[in-house]
């Protein structure tokens, strides 16, 4: 399968770089900085892209089978704005190029920990990480909007480190997912396990679903 991965040098998108290769896909990685990345492996290309530059996102992805996104606008001043925006051209680009599926990073901020309350809503959530989370929430909304593309958005828990790969955990919807002693937690390279078990199998198309130990 030929994926094309769009912020394949990060934090998440390096974890599902991996992942993917591990599988025996095709990995076009599209960063805006092709220097933090060599192509030394099997299977991988390196390619230059402004998110924001919709009409040369369209042209590099023409082809793929799948987009995965892990954009993030971490390093903006206006990083929600950043972000939307940047999530608006890659859906605009993933339909003008015509590309079967759309699999985006999403954040743990909207999932519910209550009826009517989001985790984001809560008073321990980090004021400094509400910017990221309204983000992904925007950006969800974009994708609910959609009447013809055909998206998946993974949430991970509300703690996402480097950890293991056990391929070991439960998946869910629109409910943070917690332990026995109410913790949310997941590794990210278990984290790149489910969404490319997603990619490989899909069960949660035009779905926001989520996954925690």
């Amino acid at each position: 399968m030929k994926i094309a991965l769009i912020g394949a040098s990060g934090f998440i998108g390096s974890a599902l770089r991996e992942e993917a290769l591990d599988r025996g896909h095709q990995v076009m990685a599209l960063i805006s900085q092709p220097g933090k990345l060599n192509a030394t492996a099997t299977h991988l290309t390196v390619k230059q892209v402004d998110v924001q530059d919709t009409a040369q996102l369209t042209q590099t992805l023409s082809g793929a089978d799948v987009v995965i996104s892990a954009f993030s606008g971490h390093a903006q001043d206006d990083i929600r704005g950043y972000y939307v925006q940047g999530v608006k051209s890659i859906i605009a680009a993933a339909k003008a190029a015509d590309v079967p599926r759309l699999v985006i990073v999403g954040g743990a901020g909207s999932l519910r920990v209550a009826a009517d309350t989001r985790l984001i809503d809560t008073p321990a959530f980090p004021e400094e990480y509400k910017p990221t989370a309204l983000g992904a929430q925007d950006a969800l909304a974009l994708l609910q909007a959609e009447s013809a593309l055909n998206w998946t958005m993974l949430s991970p828990a509300a703690e996402i480190f480097p950890g293991e790969r056990t391929g070991q955990f439960r998946l869910g919807q629109d409910d943070l997912l917690v332990d026995d002693q109410g913790n949310s937690r997941i590794s990210v390279q278990d984290y790149a396990v489910a969404l490319l078990d997603e990619v490989d199998h899909p069960q949660h198309e035009r779905q926001r679903f989520t996954l925690a130990y």
